[in-house]
């Protein structure tokens, strides 16, 4: 039973791990897409975002609470901004970005 007990800990434990280091790789990617939005660089805005897509549903799958409401408002305006920056909207799409940022800083408390 204690066994048990251990390894359960151990795996939720490791589980909010796994969720905080691809939060932190999502709002990275996310960062960067802002910047190179800001720039008028919406090709380079779409790939960093795409790729703080993918983390962002990594976190999402394990997340739970606030955070992961969080982080599901991150995905929604990361899909946003990569619709916008496909169009070469750079303006909209990192206004998109910047809200994707601001969700994933809160999703870390």
């Amino acid at each position: 039973m204690k066994k048990i007990a251990i390894i359960s800990a151990l795996l939720l434990t490791s589980t909010g791990v796994f969720a905080e280091e691809h939060a932190a790789e999502a709002l990275k990617h996310s960062e960067h897409a802002v910047t190179h939005g800001q720039s008028g660089h919406a090709e380079q805005l779409v790939e960093h975002a795409g790729k703080a897509l993918d983390h962002a549903k990594q976190a999402e799958g394990v997340a739970s609470g606030a955070a992961k409401t969080h982080v599901s408002a991150g995905i929604k305006s990361l899909e946003e901004s990569i619709a916008h920056g496909k169009q070469n909207h750079a303006d909209v799409a990192t206004k998109h970005a910047e809200e994707a940022v601001g969700h994933f800083k809160a999703s870390n408390g």
